[in-house]
């Protein structure tokens, strides 16, 4: 089984016992997420592998990491991710890239990532659920962090946080790669919806 069938797979398995916790129907986490019914359909039957942004906004319906969506193996007090098992989501010809490196649903989803930008690469993100909050700490290079349309230059071992709520984009405007790590933290999904 490759990584990307065992993924597949992880990503089915997880998403219908959320689904099933959350006691959602298909048609009300279609609605959650905005993302097509057939779309979940296809992902819980392990026929497709979703984009990451149809896997964040599954995430965020269902009020789970994307570490908890996509891993395989759950359970244990101490969890140790080894770089074999980090979770690679994002790249681009250029050799941009995101790794999920791990994450926890202790008080509310939180999630561990190291980023990686070439010059001139971006990555946008949709809004996340209120009073989600990112954390980053820029270790080389300089981000040029756009939040609601507003660009903030972090330069290497400078460190910001906001809410992440409304659009945001990660951005290298200069002519050396970007290294940061960043921290996601998600409000637990309150019962409605069921």
């Amino acid at each position: 089984m490759t990584d990307l069938d065992q993924l597949t797979q992880s990503l089915a398995r997880n998403l219908k016992r959320w689904r099933g916790e959350r006691g959602f129907t298909l048609d009300a986490l279609a609605a959650r997420a905005g993302v097509s019914r057939g779309m979940i359909i296809q992902i819980e039957q392990a026929r497709t592998n979703p984009s990451v942004g149809t896997t964040v906004k599954l995430a965020d319906a269902l009020g789970v990491s994307i570490t908890t969506l996509l891993d395989y193996e759950q359970g244990s007090q101490v969890r140790l991710v080894p770089a074999s098992q980090a979770v690679r989501l994002w790249s681009t010809e250029a050799g941009s890239s995101n790794t999920l490196l791990v994450g926890t649903e202790a008080r509310g989803p939180i999630e561990l990532w190291s980023w990686h930008l070439m010059p001139g690469d971006s990555s946008a993100s949709d809004p996340h659920p209120e009073g989600t909050v990112e954390l980053l700490h820029v270790t080389s290079g300089e981000l040029t962090l756009v939040v609601d349309g507003e660009a903030h230059v972090v330069p290497a071992g400078t460190s910001a946080t906001f809410e992440a709520h409304v659009p945001h984009i990660y951005r290298n405007d200069g002519s050396e790669p970007a290294d940061l790590t960043m921290a996601v933290s998600i409000p637990p999904v309150r019962g409605e919806g069921r």
